[in-house]
C-alpha cells in the first residue's frame, strides 16, 4: 500500500511540475506576443530609448554573468517600458548581500532558468538495468530588480560599458565579420544568405540611408549562416513563408540584436516584415520563443568566440 501511495504521490508531483513548466512557458509567450500585438519588438534596440541609453546585454550586476536566450527579451522589455538607465539587475537577496536593498513598492521582472536533472531513483534503476539515466528537464523561474530600483549598493557593481562614440565605421564588427570565415560578399541591392553554397551577400554600406544598418544587416545574415551543418547545423532548408521560415527569421533576428548589444551597436531600424508570422508560430506553440532565444544566443556566441579566437592569436604573433 506504501508503495502505491509513493508512486501516485510521486506521479501527482510530476504532474504539477509539469503543469508549472507549461503555465510559465504561456505565462512568456504571452507577454511576448503581447509586445508584438502592440508593435513594440522587443528585441529592438531598447538601449536607444529615452532613459535608456546604455548599450549591451542584461547582465547580473553582481557576477558580471549576462543574461541569455528569453531573459533577454524579458529585461529588455522591462528597459523598454520602464526607461531604466541600466542593464544591470540582481536578486532582492543579492542586493541585501551587497549592503543595499530594493527601494519598498518596486516590482521586479520574472526571468526564468532552465535545466534538466537527473533523480536518484533514476540513476539506480539504470544502473540495474544497464540503461542510460533518463534525466527530467526543469523550469524555475526568479525575480530579478534593476540597480535603478535599488539604493544603498557598494559601488562599483558590476559597471556598464561606455558608449561608443558616434560614427559609422565599427572596427569591432568589421572584425567580427572577418572572423567568422563566412564567405562574405559586398555588392548588388538585396541582403540574403544562400545555405548550398554557404555564403552571405549585402548591399555596399552607402546604399543604406543609415549607414549603422550596414552592420545589422551583415550580423544577421552571419546568424543564419551559423547555422550552416558545418556549424551549428540548424535547419535552413525552409519554404518561403513556411513556419520554420519564420523561425529561422526569428532566430537571426534576436541574435543581431544580441549582437548589435554586445558590441555596442545601435542601428536606427529594425525590420517588422515578419511579425505576422512570428505571431503564428508564437500562439501556435507556447515553446517557440524559447527555442528560438536560445538559437539565437548560441549563433551570437558562435560569432563571437571566433572573434575572440582570432583576436587572440593576434595578439600572441604581436607578443
Amino acid at each position: 500500500m506504501r508503495q502505491k501511495t509513493n508512486h501516485r504521490a510521486r506521479r501527482e508531483a510530476g504532474d504539477q511540475s509539469a503543469a508549472s513548466r507549461a503555465s510559465l512557458y504561456d505565462e512568456v509567450t504571452a507577454k511576448i506576443i503581447a509586445e508584438l500585438e502592440g508593435g513594440r519588438i522587443p528585441w529592438v534596440q531598447p538601449w536607444g530609448k529615452v532613459g535608456a541609453s546604455t548599450p549591451g546585454l542584461p547582465r547580473n550586476a553582481v557576477t558580471g554573468r549576462h543574461y541569455s536566450g528569453v531573459n533577454v527579451l524579458l529585461l529588455w522589455g522591462a528597459l523598454f517600458e520602464y526607461g531604466y538607465p541600466s542593464q544591470g539587475w540582481l536578486t532582492f537577496r543579492q542586493a541585501l548581500d551587497a549592503g543595499g536593498c530594493v527601494r519598498k513598492g518596486e516590482r521586479g521582472v520574472t526571468v526564468v532558468y532552465a535545466d534538466r536533472f537527473t533523480p536518484e531513483g533514476e540513476k539506480a534503476r539504470a544502473k540495474e538495468a544497464g540503461e542510460d539515466a533518463r534525466s527530467v528537464p526543469f523550469l524555475k523561474r526568479f525575480t530579478v530588480f534593476n540597480l535603478a530600483q535599488c539604493e544603498g549598493l557598494h559601488p562599483g557593481l558590476a559597471p556598464d560599458p561606455e558608449p561608443l562614440p558616434d560614427r559609422e565605421i565599427v572596427p569591432v564588427a568589421e572584425q567580427v565579420i572577418a572572423a567568422s570565415g563566412v564567405d562574405f560578399r559586398i555588392g548588388g541591392d538585396k541582403a540574403y544568405y544562400v545555405p548550398s553554397a554557404d555564403y552571405v551577400q549585402v548591399p555596399p554600406q552607402p546604399a543604406f540611408y543609415d549607414q549603422i544598418n550596414f552592420y545589422r544587416t551583415a550580423l544577421h545574415e552571419l546568424c543564419h549562416a551559423s547555422g550552416h551543418p558545418s556549424r551549428l547545423n540548424r535547419n535552413l532548408v525552409n519554404a518561403f513563408g513556411s513556419k520554420d521560415y519564420a523561425r529561422e527569421e526569428l532566430i537571426a533576428e534576436m541574435g543581431s540584436a544580441f549582437l548589435c548589444a554586445e558590441l555596442g551597436i545601435v542601428p536606427t531600424v529594425r525590420h517588422a516584415d515578419y511579425i505576422a508570422s512570428w505571431l503564428e508560430v508564437l500562439r501556435e506553440d507556447n515553446r517557440a520563443i524559447f527555442r528560438a532565444a536560445c538559437a539565437a544566443t548560441k549563433a551570437a556566441d558562435w560569432l563571437l568566440s571566433r572573434h575572440r579566437e582570432k583576436r587572440d592569436a593576434d595578439e600572441r604573433i604581436a607578443a
